[in-house]
């Protein structure tokens, strides 16, 4: 099994990722930049898919890094949502 297809059925690279950029927030990196970092804007995936250059395949591969990056994003602003609501330890 090749490496993609590897990623593919690994259910936990999400939240690998997204754990990835967590502790990047936790030592002071700006959580705005970290999901700018993180995300692909809805209007850059229409502008790759209107692109007369990629082919029907580039295309999928296009759509399915765009759900994973929202994914990742997803899971990311779970983790620091759940963090500011905690109290702090005193």
């Amino acid at each position: 099994m090749d490496r993609a297809s590897k990623d593919d059925l690994d259910l936990s690279a999400p939240q690998r990722e997204a754990a990835m950029f967590y502790g990047l927030f936790l030592r002071g990196h700006p959580a705005e930049v970290l999901r700018q970092d993180i995300d692909v804007p809805r209007k850059l995936l229409e502008k790759w898919m209107r692109s007369p250059q990629y082919e029907p395949a580039f295309r999928r591969t296009l759509r399915r890094i765009y759900r994973y990056r929202k994914q990742v994003l997803a899971i990311f602003d779970e983790l620091v949502g759940s963090d500011r609501q905690r109290a702090p330890l005193q």
